[in-house]
């Protein structure tokens, strides 16, 4: 809502395309919440980045899904999307496929794991194969003197009442993830 998840999108797109060859697009899911609920919630307008529909993630090499937290899950703008692409599931257009995932949380107990491990169950039902960046971001995985989202599993940040922005810590790891998933993404299509 605060644009946290779409911050971190844009450091994982420059890592990404840091990868020779590799091209990233980006994508956002289309709102649920009416626009009177919107407005009592004060959140502010949405950006111009594309509405995605389940055709595109057939035509990608790889995806690495971004979304905010809800109650230690995926909000559910972004839950509905998935849930749209049974068709895609029931010809499995997204069976082997890379799939990487990254979060933004409210707090520090607000899902930066229970989010990542919710959302598995996405892509193992479509079978596309997970991506996590593990403990490949070294130090900065250890960090211990300033608050750091992420995990094995992700990138991530904590968004808190909105004033937080992500830290250059929480972007460079975000970067760092587009990078190892595009190297991992081309070595699996070169392989093909």
């Amino acid at each position: 809502m605060y644009g946290h998840v779409e911050k971190l999108a844009e450091e994982i797109k420059k890592g990404a395309s840091s990868v020779e060859g590799v091209e990233v697009k980006l994508w956002q899911v289309s709102e649920t919440l009416p626009e009177e609920v919107l407005a009592k919630m004060s959140a502010p307008p949405k950006s111009d980045v594309p509405i995605i529909t389940p055709k595109e993630l057939a035509e990608a090499d790889g995806l690495i899904f971004g979304f905010p937290t809800r109650f230690g899950m995926m909000a559910a703008q972004f839950k509905a999307f998935l849930d749209a692409t049974g068709s895609l599931w029931r010809m499995q257009q997204l069976a082997g496929k890379p799939a990487g995932i990254f979060y933004s949380t409210g707090s520090q107990g607000g899902g930066q794991e229970t989010t990542p491990l919710t959302a598995i169950t996405q892509l193992v039902h479509h079978g596309m194969i997970f991506v996590p960046i593990g403990y490949t971001f070294g130090a900065g995985m250890f960090e211990m003197e300033r608050v750091k989202g992420g995990s094995p599993y992700g990138a991530g940040t904590f968004a808190g009442d909105g004033s937080r922005c992500p830290t250059e810590l929480e972007l460079e790891q975000a970067f760092h993830q587009g990078k190892y998933f595009a190297v991992i993404a081309k070595k699996l299509k070169g392989s093909a």
